[in-house]
């Protein structure tokens, strides 16, 4: 069972950055009473969280709150670390740049035995053999989607056939030790997936409009219906 310090806490959390929020809303979250909400939202406005707002109304934290730095279990310390450690590995220089970034700032906002129980963490992942063309092609396909602009590159299929493709590339994929692109092919004329390892000769050209039937939520509804 959470414990009630923890319990208030994650009150807090929830209340920072919404409009405005239900006693039944925080009680269905968090899986206890609308009572228990009511009573532990008293108690944090007497301890003088900023709190606005009423019973049978809704709550919000006033813009002008500061609450203290998150804290986190050791499985979530655990999960941090790994997905960033993976991603530094297997995601290009953005991304590991980026996430290297991000648990410098979360060991920062942590209490000293926190900080050394991520530090200290056994969790690996290995980049020694991976290419340094592969991290390249992550990182040019990331900037590709983010800035929605036309590729280029020559492709292997799992046939053993040579293709030359242009695309419109949508997402990327990540399948533990393998990324794929979800993109609308001009060639084809629909959604494909293709793997990153066999892309050849990427270059990246003009911005691709934004046109219904050939955007992201298209390609997961197509991907959705072929798993049917």
């Amino acid at each position: 069972m959470t414990r009630r310090a923890d319990r208030l806490f994650q009150i807090a959390e929830l209340l920072r950055g919404r409009r405005l929020t239900t006693a039944q809303q925080l009680a269905d979250w968090l899986h206890i009473s609308p009572r228990t909400v009511y009573r532990d939202v008293r108690d944090l406005q007497l301890s003088g969280v900023p709190i606005e707002g009423e019973a049978g109304i809704g709550y919000r934290l006033s813009r002008s709150a500061s609450l203290p730095p998150l804290t986190f279990t050791v499985d979530e310390l655990a999960a941090l670390a790994a997905g960033a450690r993976m991603l530094e590995t297997w995601g290009g220089a953005s991304f590991a740049k980026g996430a290297r970034g991000a648990l410098a700032k979360i060991a920062a906002a942590m209490p000293a035995d926190k900080r050394a129980t991520l530090e200290r963490l056994p969790i690996f992942a290995p980049s020694f053999h991976i290419k340094g063309e592969f991290a390249e092609k992550v990182d040019q396909l990331h900037l590709a989607i983010d800035r929605k602009r036309v590729v280029s590159f020559a492709y292997r299929d799992r046939a053993g056939a040579h293709t030359e493709r242009r695309v419109w590339p949508l997402g990327l994929v990540y399948w533990g030790a393998r990324w794929t692109i979800g993109a609308w092919c001009e060639l084809r004329e629909d959604f494909r997936n293709f793997d990153v390892e066999q892309i050849r000769d990427l270059e990246v050209h003009e911005p691709f409009p934004d046109q219904e039937g050939r955007r992201l939520a298209d390609y997961l509804r197509s991907v959705e219906v072929k798993q049917k």
